[in-house]
Order: structure tokens, then sequence, then C-alpha cells
């Protein structure tokens, strides 16, 4: 009898990983120990007798461990799909981690308007070249200042005039005075899978798809009932 192949299925760190927990339960993936609790950055588990193996990572490296081939699957945000381009599938939405990506600033430069086109303006951003597109196609120079965290802060600070970042309620950014300018992407985790794993492994590949499918439609119907 043929031995089944181990799956690698890359999970994001933080907040995102109670929102897919429920999601991977219903589908039938189950990890041998919490995956929330524990120190490892591999855990062991299960998907119906298939062996399955988890990698607990940043949400910015699941892109790069799956198009590399480390994982064969993985949950990444739009985000990170958008400003990395990686190269593999998107199979599904998984509609969780919904939020927007969107140009904030000072209320005062914000009511003011617009950068003018042909101006200069100074962007903090984690999302390099996806700010720079947006300015570059309104005619606007952008100078991005890279940040990790705490953009907001970087216009209190006379760092930069604007942010782009992802917006949820909009609570930081009223508690530090800042409004929406524009939104650029509405935003939510996908499943993504490696294009090599794909094809060697399509058919348990395919059942964690359709699993996880299930799992996105049942959870659909729980939110609207």
């Amino acid at each position: 009898m043929k031995e089944k192949q181990t799956l690698t299925i890359a999970l994001s760190k933080g907040r995102i990983l109670e929102q897919t927990l429920p999601l991977l339960a219903a589908a039938g993936l189950q990890p041998a120990e919490d995956v929330q609790t524990t120190r490892k950055l591999m855990v062991d588990g299960d998907f119906h007798g298939q062996p399955v193996r988890f990698l607990i990572i940043r949400a910015a490296d699941v892109c790069t461990y799956v198009e590399q081939g480390a994982a064969d699957l993985g949950i990444a945000g739009r985000d990170s799909l958008l400003e990395y381009r990686p190269q593999v599938y998107e199979p599904l939405n998984l509609n969780i981690g919904r939020c927007r990506l969107c140009v904030c600033g000072p209320k005062a430069l914000v009511e003011a308007g617009a950068p003018a086109r042909g101006s200069r303006i100074r962007i903090a951003t984690k999302y390099d070249h996806l700010a720079s597109e947006y300015f570059l196609s309104q005619g606007v120079q952008a100078e991005i200042i890279h940040l990790y965290g705490s953009m907001e802060l970087a216009p209190l600070v006379g760092m930069a005039e604007r942010i782009v970042d992802l917006v949820e309620t909009g609570g930081t950014l009223r508690a530090n005075g800042l409004v929406e300018e524009t939104t650029l992407y509405d935003i939510s985790s996908r499943l993504i899978a490696n294009p090599a794993s794909f094809a060697t492994k399509r058919e348990a590949v395919g059942q964690v798809i359709e699993g996880l499918r299930q799992a996105v439609e049942g959870n659909v119907v729980g939110e609207g009932a």
C-alpha cells in the first residue's frame, strides 16, 4: 500500500489564526496540539487519515513558503498577495480577516483635498509597491518610508503626510486624529497553493480545498443566521 504524502500547510500567526482555526476544524484539519499556545513552529496534524504538518509563521512569510514549495498550501491575506505577487494558485476566498487597505491622513490634510498632480508626498507604509503604484496613477510622486507597524504615528511626528495601511474598524485612526481618504482594496484571507503541489498532490490538495470550501459556506450561512 502506497504511503500517503504529508501535506504542509502554512498558517499566519496572530489575530487571523483565531479566525482560521474554526474553519480548519470544520474542514477536518486537526492539529495534534494547540497551535495558539505552543512554542513550536511546526505542528503535526491529521486530515481524515492524511498526515498534515502545520507551519506557524509570520503572515508576511506565508506567500514565500508556499511559492518556494516549503508549504503545499497556506492562508494569506489578499494584501500580501497584491503586494508581493507570488507565483501561487488562489483557489479559495476564506472570507475571514476582512478589512480594507486605505490611504489615510490627518483630518485637516484630508479635508483640504487629495495631493495635486505633479506634487510630491511622503507615505509611511509597509506596502511599498501598492502605495507607489497608486500615487503614480494619480500623478503624484511618492517618497515611501517603509515601516513595519504603528503607521499612525508617522503623520503625528511630521515624518509623513499620509499612510497606506489596513483598516478594520478605524478606531486607531480616530484615536490619533487620522481619517480615511480612499480605499484601495477590500481585503480578506485566501487559501493559496503551490503550483507543483497542486499537480503532484492533486487528490489531497483538492480534498482540503473542498473541505475548506464547505466550511466557508457553512460559516457564511452561520453569520447570516
